[in-house]
């Protein structure tokens, strides 16, 4: 079973790369139990959008 920070750590690193079966089905599973890490995963779900919406500036 998942910890917190376990669970947040997974998310980040979903964004950015696949996660195999076992880290998705954890992660899932822990999300079904944890409050906190629904809405930090939802947080983090609209600040990607937002960020992509940002326009690009070049250096």
């Amino acid at each position: 079973m998942l910890n917190c920070k376990q669970a947040t750590a997974l998310m980040s690193l979903g964004m950015d790369k696949k996660l195999g079966v076992l880290q998705k089905t954890s992660l899932r599973l822990h999300l079904m139990m944890c409050e906190g890490c629904r809405n930090f995963n939802k947080q983090m779900q609209l600040l990607r959008e937002g960020l992509r919406k940002f326009p690009q500036q070049d250096s």
